[in-house]
């Protein structure tokens, strides 16, 4: 383990973060959201916002699959994905979803420039809510060539947070 170069939660800490936000959108699943620390540590995410029933850390089913980020990703809890985006909107961030919709720009076609970003994920089922899409700055889709054109949420968070880390 020493070889591969691991921060320690002191490290991760203290280092030079992605500027960027995830927002989970009535997530259900507290393995996904494991799932989405876990991917958000691995990229040096900024933080990650839970709102609405969205479960929060400490939990045991959380920690089966975050195993230790909800330690080193800082996150924090809002009871509306529209509060969320409001105080985004007030620090200066620009608010995209990770959504099928009209309008939506192709994942390998997007390029985030150099601003603070945030992405929200929808609900497992439902997808992101009507209502937060009308306050996003846009919508981000990832091209799929198979018949389900959905992706389980946690799959989808690592395949966006890669591509808004390394290819910018």
């Amino acid at each position: 383990m020493d070889e591969l170069g691991r921060k320690s939660v002191e490290a991760f800490k203290q280092a030079n973060k992605t500027p960027l936000i995830v927002v989970l959108d009535n997530i259900r699943s507290m393995h996904n959201v494991g799932s989405v620390f876990r991917s958000a540590d691995a990229f040096l995410i900024e933080a990650i916002y839970l709102c609405g029933y969205t479960p929060q850390p400490p939990h045991r089913d959380i920690n089966k699959t975050a195993l230790g980020a909800t330690e080193t990703v800082a996150w924090k809890y809002f009871a509306t994905t529209e509060d969320a985006l409001k105080e985004l909107n007030n620090n200066g961030y620009k608010v995209y979803a990770l959504e099928q919709a009209e309008g939506s720009v192709s994942l390998e076609q997007f390029i985030r420039k150099d601003e603070k970003t945030a992405v929200v994920l929808g609900n497992e089922v439902e997808g992101v809510a009507d209502e937060v899409l009308a306050l996003c700055d846009g919508c981000i889709e990832i091209p799929q060539l198979g018949s389900k054109h959905s992706l389980n949420v946690s799959v989808a968070a690592g395949i966006v947070l890669w591509k808004l880390t390394f290819n910018t």
